[in-house]
């Protein structure tokens, strides 16, 4: 990679495409992170930064003579275009998961910058939640042994984006909100030999369960489930090793609350927010971002990288393909686990 961007820089500037949903994560963690923020969107932008702080700017272009990192926080079947252009504009990019909406895409997408040695980040935020920071801490040293069986499930209300449901634009259940869960389970227990997967839908919920196999033997099943307007957000995990079991229910275990009386119409307790946990520590977005811009400035390399993206995306094409066979698929490609110790 070429030298760092922001090297020696306390000041900097953010270009943050897209005010969306995730923005409004994306653009306080940068505030937070002693950024200058400007935020360009077809629609939203003004209501965005009302709300959070930054500065609305007219168009993509502007926002690219202007910056010193692009933060994509757009639709999925954006993100391979707009990385490009950053690309073209010589801006290390960080880019919400998935880093694009194929394969083909993403590896494209990671050629052009590894080419021209600028940075690229794809944001898979879980890796960065305490509790599966933790999880895999303990993976990582051995308290469990080798991993025999992972299951993950994830289950929150289904986007209200109509775009969500049209998976020619986002790729279905499998590649937006389970991408997450196949991931992490590469993360914690190797490459990944062949996935198997199937779905329902009823009622207005609509999940889907993989099954994987790993080149060193060990079993994943990832469960994701997009269900009704007001679902609970609940994650869980069990991780069993020859030496031991991991496990956590964010049900069972709720985020720590304190009550301060009565709260205004339509606001909600600290049980997350459908499509998100609560988050009532550090945000782990500012957590992501805090280590990406760490790497910008020269610091060591992130826990994901966007090698990392594209290995997620194959399992996820993977498993689509099998639930059009009806047979377990292979993940097609080789992509080697980040440089950070697993």
């Amino acid at each position: 990679m070429s030298d760092s961007p922001l090297s020696g820089r306390d000041r900097f500037r953010v270009g943050l495409v897209g005010a969306g949903g995730i923005a409004n994560e994306h653009l306080p963690a940068w505030l937070s992170l002693g950024a200058e923020v400007l935020v360009s969107s077809l629609a939203g932008a003004d209501e965005l930064v009302a709300r959070h702080g930054g500065r609305v700017v007219d168009t993509v272009d502007e926002l690219l003579d202007s910056c010193d990192v692009v933060d994509l926080a757009t639709p999925t079947p954006t993100h391979a275009q707009l990385a490009l252009s950053a690309l073209a504009a010589g801006r290390p990019v960080v880019c919400e998961k998935p880093l694009a909406r194929t394969a083909a895409e993403a590896e494209q997408v990671i050629e052009g910058f590894e080419t021209a040695g600028l940075a690229l980040y794809p944001g898979h935020v879980v890796r960065f939640f305490g509790e599966y920071a933790a999880m895999h801490a303990a993976v990582a040293a051995g308290a469990i042994g080798q991993i025999a069986v992972q299951r993950f499930t994830r289950t929150g209300s289904a986007p209200a984006a109509g775009w969500f449901h049209d998976d020619a634009l986002s790729g279905g259940l499998l590649l937006d909100q389970s991408l997450h869960d196949l991931d992490f389970a590469r993360w914690n227990a190797g490459e990944v030999a062949t996935a198997y997967a199937q779905e329902s839908a009823a009622d207005g919920v609509r999940s889907v369960q993989v099954v994987l196999t790993h080149d060193e033997g060990a079993l994943s099943f990832v469960h994701g489930t997009w269900a009704r307007p007001g679902t609970r957000f609940r994650t869980t995990f069990d991780i069993a090793g020859t030496g031991g079991v991991l496990q956590h229910d964010s049900a069972e275990h709720p985020a720590l609350s304190t009550d301060l009386g009565a709260r205004p119409a339509g606001e909600g307790a600290q049980a997350g927010r459908g499509l998100l946990p609560a988050m009532p520590y550090e945000s782990p977005f500012r957590t992501e971002l805090g280590e990406f811009l760490a790497a910008l400035r020269g610091g060591p390399a992130p826990r994901v990288s966007a090698r990392d993206g594209l290995a997620a995306i194959r399992i996820a094409e993977a498993a689509q393909r099998s639930l059009d066979s009806g047979r377990a698929e292979p993940v097609t490609g080789t992509t080697t686990l980040g440089e950070v110790p697993r």
